[in-house]
């Protein structure tokens, strides 16, 4: 937590609040990096996550919504078992 200038105990409260949830959303990812073997470090796989494109699909006819994930690189193909709910948790 960086100083932040904050007048109100409402507003220095949400900010702890957020800088401890981010916190715990670092310590999260690299638990499961970690886990997972990627070999990779938190920063590097926020970079590539960065990259990722989802793309939606509509259909005309029936109004189907179709969604897709797109890992094209070899950054992106690095982290794609952090993606996959199938393996582990």
């Amino acid at each position: 937590m960086r100083p932040m200038f904050h007048f109100t105990e409402r507003r220095i409260e949400a900010h702890a609040c957020i800088c401890f949830v981010a916190y715990k959303l670092y310590k999260e990812l690299e638990r499961i990096i970690k886990q997972k073997e990627t070999g990779l470090s938190v920063g590097k796989v926020l970079d590539a996550a960065k990259t990722i494109t989802t793309i939606k699909v509509k259909l005309p006819e029936n109004g189907a919504v179709y969604t897709k994930t797109l890992f094209l690189s070899d950054k992106h193909q690095a982290i794609q078992p952090l993606f996959d709910p199938k393996n582990g948790e």
